[in-house]
């Protein structure tokens, strides 16, 4: 399965259960680790666990692998490894307090998507 399909995968489980504030941050000149980091945020400990467990689901049954879930008993951040592909959902008082977007990229190509803000980042290699 191509990287492209799996962030593809893992936007619309985010989508399907209503995630908000979508970021899709592409980090291949910043790290070999991965190539996109996608930060997502739910209401409640419930729901990004939802969101968490819908996007690993979706993944594996696309023909995906998932590497790992971390955070799932507290809810309040959660991440998915999908290898390539790295999901962190967060409730927003942990979103806001970690901004991990600001760590990783800059801000250039805005989409809107229903009342979901998609916001896609190119890696940039030099940052000011």
């Amino acid at each position: 399965m191509q990287v492209e399909e799996i962030k593809d995968i893992a936007v619309a489980a985010l989508e399907e259960i209503k995630a908000r504030d979508i970021v899709i941050l592409d980090v291949t000149k910043l790290t070999s680790l991965f190539d996109y980091m996608i930060v997502a945020s739910g209401e409640s400990a419930r729901q990004t666990k939802a969101l968490a467990r819908n996007v690993s689901d979706k993944v594996q049954a696309a023909g995906g692998g998932v590497v790992g879930i971390e955070g799932e008993q507290a809810g309040e951040w959660v991440l998915v490894d999908l290898g390539d592909v790295v999901v962190h959902v967060m409730q927003p008082a942990i979103r806001d307090y970690y901004s991990i977007e600001e760590l990783w990229g800059g801000q250039t190509q805005r989409r809107i998507a229903a009342q979901r803000r998609i916001v896609e980042f190119p890696s940039s290699e030099a940052r000011t």
